[in-house]
């Protein structure tokens, strides 16, 4: 499985569907309901916010969407079946953009192999003609996960703000371009962002039909904005910690090495008294 991409289209999806036992998981940025009311067939439903997270009282503190305790995640993983063996497939309803590729990055960080996000998400299956339906779904039993840590690199505030003038550093913001200009700010509360911080926002990962672009065009996109930074110099972020990693999920199908994730991202800066940075 060294050769397995990140991404898979929805083709291969009902292919391994029909011929391998996988685990698919939903991973929608919606309440459970809508979940049991609609998704692929022996899909099984993962909350952002409360499995893939651990929101605080304070959003100050680690910001929107801070990861769960390590052993916490090995409790959830167990609750879905999933076990080191487990070939993993997670969809959401934009285009990897919410939680499945955050899910992706956590499973990738514990060391977990076989994991790929579905490419276009659950209306690219449904297009496909991928059963669905409303019934309710049943998890195989698992072991407790073994865990040691979050293996992937990842990015505090405090080194954020000392590298993002660095010249040395990169850093970036994956937001829509207004968010990072200043214009808008439609979920935290100031606008703006981290000086220093350069923008790529995660849509420019998509082609017009709103899938991933090819793994040639993605290396050269990224390719050409690393330039010489070294991959430990590199960090991105975004509102909460969440849709970074669908950025994460494009270098790692571009064939490059995963960069730091700031996982507390503009939620936990923009709460901080930190420099402010905006464009108009």
């Amino acid at each position: 499985m060294e050769n397995l991409s990140p991404i898979i289209e929805a083709s291969e999806l009902i292919h391994l569907y029909q011929h391998e036992n996988i685990v698919l998981v939903d991973a929608g940025n919606y309440p459970r309901e809508i979940y049991q009311n609609r998704h692929l067939d022996r899909a099984l439903f993962v909350d952002v916010n409360t499995e893939l997270a651990d929101i605080k009282p304070d959003l100050a503190d680690g910001g929107r969407h801070p990861l769960p305790e390590i052993t916490d995640f090995a409790k959830t993983l167990a609750s879905l079946g999933i076990n080191p063996a487990s070939h993993v497939i997670v969809y959401d309803d934009k285009n990897g953009a919410n939680a499945a590729a955050r899910f992706w990055w956590m499973l990738k960080a514990i060391g977990h192999q076989k994991v790929q996000v579905l490419n276009g998400g659950f209306q690219a299956a449904e297009k496909a003609g991928f059963v669905i339906h409303s019934k309710p779904e049943t998890a195989e039993k698992a072991d407790l996960y073994p865990v040691t840590g979050w293996n992937l690199p990842l990015a505090t505030m405090e080194e954020v703000e000392k590298v993002a003038k660095n010249p040395d550093h990169l850093v970036i913001d994956v937001r829509d371009p207004e968010r990072y200009r200043g214009e808008k700010e439609p979920i935290d509360l100031v606008a703006g962002h981290i000086p220093g911080a350069v923008n790529i926002p995660l849509s420019s990962n998509l082609d017009e039909n709103g899938n991933f672009l090819s793994k040639e065009a993605l290396h050269e996109k990224y390719q050409k904005a690393f330039q010489n930074f070294s991959p430990q110099n590199i960090i991105v972020h975004c509102g909460s910690g969440v849709s970074a990693c669908h950025t994460l999920l494009a270098i790692e199908q571009a064939g490059l090495p995963i960069p730091k994730l700031y996982v507390g991202s503009w939620s936990e800066w923009s709460r901080n008294d930190k420099e402010i940075g905006t464009i108009k």
